[in-house]
């Protein structure tokens, strides 16, 4: 028996051995990581209970919460061991016109993506007072159980602003949100924005790089430049063309992934894109027939595919999809003499360019953080934690491993604190 990744096996209770063959998608996943995907119902616990007694077994023998899996492997799982509090939430129903919106949205289907191109004014996720984003209509994506395709929901890989339109890519399956997830966080991934600005930049083609942090007294809900705490951002632009000194037409690629960046980076050279009120306040309004929306899309996303490995031979393995305006920006644009053909939308960089001393070190703290998240449930060890770094740091203490060290101690003296 076959089961699919997220095809949850809580529909009714199982009184007998259960054994699963691991699929490509779960290939290189950890034991408890599989249950934690599959059978969400069965708490750590109780795996960790069945490893220590030989009842869990891979190809008739006896595996650790932290072996790893492989394609076509067969994983025999014992009966029982649900916790009812443990189960699949329920999800509201989605209407017709729910359904009918989910799909109206799709631009571009491969097997381990659905391409969306996200109106503005829709949120990605759900938040206090918001109820209707996209995630809660990817069950719209989901078949139903009587037919015979996996019924697995597809999950967000990365997020659109609410008043930003364009390629919004989700993963049809937990292994491709995975591998989606690290061409995003290693910066292979492509992002091409466009938007209009009020006015025009001073300098036609250019590299922002202005750190950026959560703005005190906003709740978090906005960002600002901060030079001494704000974490690295930067941002490439190009002038695609100019309406007199009025606006201009800028294509925008992110090279690293801050809340808000392109909207307070445009504001901070003094050209905040046009309906972008938060950070350009009265000034990013333009008279006329221009819409007070914000005109921010994300127009290309370029970005390696699962696929790519076994697509490498034909050349293929690489998805690249343009999403096409929305209303308003297209009104604009025709209203300020633009054409779309100007512009092929094509990579501001060709290269991923090389990474600074302080890049390589952020990359290295997010390895180290994804390392101690799929160390979850093992035996601790004595490493000191990403929150003990920073306040290490802060304090004044060199932090290289597994104890913060005094700036300045004598060689050989050993760090105070907890051993």
């Amino acid at each position: 028996m076959t089961l699919p990744s997220d095809n949850r096996a809580s529909d009714k209770p199982k009184q007998q051995v259960r054994q699963f063959t691991i699929n490509d998608d779960d290939n290189g996943i950890r034991v408890d990581r599989w249950f934690k995907r599959n059978l969400p119902e069965i708490p750590f616990a109780t795996v960790s209970r069945w490893s220590r007694t030989g009842q869990i077994r891979v190809d008739g023998g006896r595996v650790k919460p932290e072996d790893r899996l492989a394609t076509g492997q067969v994983l025999r799982v014992p009966p029982g061991g649900e916790a009812k509090h443990k189960g699949p939430k329920s999800r509201r129903p989605l209407t017709e016109e729910e359904i009918s919106q989910a799909h109206e949205m799709v631009i571009r289907e491969t097997p381990s993506a659905i391409v969306l191109n996200k109106p503005p004014g829709l949120a990605t996720q759900g938040g206090s007072k918001t109820t209707k984003h996209v995630d809660g209509l990817l069950d719209a994506f989901v078949e139903p159980p009587e037919t015979d395709a996996p019924t697995v929901r597809p999950r967000l890989v990365h997020r659109l602003d609410k008043d930003t339109s364009g390629v919004l890519l989700i993963a049809r399956t937990p292994g491709s949100a995975a591998s989606y997830s690290r061409r995003f966080s290693g910066r292979s991934a492509r992002k091409i924005y466009w938007a209009l600005v009020v006015g025009v930049p001073e300098v036609r083609e250019g590299t922002i790089d202005a750190p950026l942090a959560k703005q005190p007294g906003t709740g978090g809900e906005k960002m600002h430049v901060d030079e001494e705490g704000g974490q690295m951002a930067k941002t490439r632009y190009r002038v695609v063309e100019r309406a007199g000194t009025r606006a201009a037409w800028v294509e925008l690629e992110p090279l690293t992934g801050r809340t808000h960046q392109l909207r307070v980076h445009m504001a901070a050279i003094g050209n905040p894109i046009v309906g972008d009120g938060k950070y350009g306040g009265q000034d990013a309004f333009l008279t006329g027939a221009i819409s007070r929306k914000m005109h921010l899309h994300a127009r290309r996303l370029i970005i390696g595919t699962p696929e790519s490995r076994a697509a490498n031979e034909t050349g293929g393995g690489k998805l690249d999809v343009t999403a096409p305006l929305p209303e308003h920006f297209a009104a604009s644009m025709e209203a300020l003499g633009f054409e779309e053909s100007m512009s092929d939308a094509s990579p501001v960089r060709d290269e991923v360019p090389e990474r600074t001393p302080a890049e390589k070190k952020q990359a290295a703290r997010r390895h180290a953080k994804q390392y101690r998240k799929d160390r979850r449930g093992e035996r601790r060890g004595r490493t000191t934690s990403a929150n003990t770094a920073k306040k290490a740091a802060k304090s004044g203490l060199k932090f290289k491993g597994k104890a913060p060290k005094r700036s300045g101690a004598k060689p050989g003296s050993k760090p105070k604190g907890k051993r």
